[in-house]
């Protein structure tokens, strides 16, 4: 069981990231074309009209796609300064204690994520150019927020599960950052 749901939770985090690549692929063939219109704007063209407030939706899904699979792959920047000199099981206990400290953080952005998309949602605030209800750009951080808390608490799953039982070699994907 806890190694199909050890690829059930590398699945979700991957398929997130790959939504906020295609975001940001889509981010920089907006930016692209956007920045050619202003170039040829005396022929005729010209910029996209709202492109910022786009540019801000998709950076900002991007960026929160990105969390679970950081999480998952453990890809996290971190200081192993002290890490060779201490032993196995001390390092297993501070990687969850670790994971204890992200599950909390990505539980405290998620909460306060909620909060905004409720009030953003109630005051049907919109975006100033293209009037785009921003409450849109909440739901979609909301979603890939709530694939980070999973992915968070599967972290501490896996780390308690190394702790407890340190003889269970961990699959390719759990031992070292591999790419999508």
């Amino acid at each position: 069981m806890y190694h199909s749901l050890s690829r059930w939770v590398a699945r979700l985090a991957r398929l997130t990231a790959y939504a906020g690549g295609l975001s940001l692929l889509a981010v920089i063939a907006l930016t692209c074309v956007s920045i050619l219109g202003r170039a040829l704007d005396g022929v005729g063209f010209g910029p996209i009209p709202g492109d910022i407030e786009l540019v801000e939706f998709g950076i900002g899904f991007a960026v929160f796609s990105a969390m679970p699979y950081a999480q998952f792959a453990r890809a996290h920047a971190r200081v192993d300064l002290f890490k060779p000199l201490m032993g196995h099981r001390l390092n297993r206990l501070l990687e969850l204690i670790g994971d204890l400290f992200l599950l909390g953080f990505a539980t405290l952005v998620a909460w306060r994520l909620w909060l905004g998309m409720i009030d953003k949602g109630a005051y049907h605030e919109t975006s100033f150019i293209l009037q785009i209800p921003v409450v849109w750009g909440y739901r979609a951080a909301m979603a890939t927020c709530v694939v980070a808390v999973i992915v968070a608490l599967y972290s501490v799953l896996r780390s308690t599960h190394a702790l407890l039982f340190p003889t269970s070699q961990p699959t390719s994907a759990e031992a070292t950052h591999e790419p999508l």
